[in-house]
């Protein structure tokens, strides 16, 4: 699993840029995709994907320990939907393998 070092150095090699420069802009990428969230706000970034806020409602669940009955409270949650061409490149060669298939 690549790490938030990884992603730098990546970014660092691909951008010719020195890392110090590359962790600067990572975390304000970051921060910005937080700051969004927090207003609410959907967050797109074409050719990755999007972010946005789902709201829980409250609900009634049990301990798993004891079986007694617990309120959870509404919360809300950042939702990441893979963009069309990340979907893509993840499965090329299953597109053609199923168009294969089917003849």
């Amino acid at each position: 699993m690549a790490g938030k070092g990884d992603v730098i150095t990546a970014i660092a090699e691909q951008a010719g840029i020195s890392k110090k420069e590359a962790a600067s802009a990572f975390d304000a990428f970051v921060s910005y995709i937080s700051d969004s969230c927090q207003r609410g706000e959907r967050c797109a970034i074409p050719g990755l994907g999007s972010f946005s806020v789902s709201h829980r409602k409250a609900r009634e669940g049990r301990n798993p320990r004891t079986k007694e009955k617990i309120n959870i409270p509404a919360s809300k949650n950042v939702r990441f939907k893979a963009g069309k061409d990340l979907r893509d490149s993840l499965n090329v060669g299953k597109r053609a393998g199923a168009a294969r298939a089917r003849k």
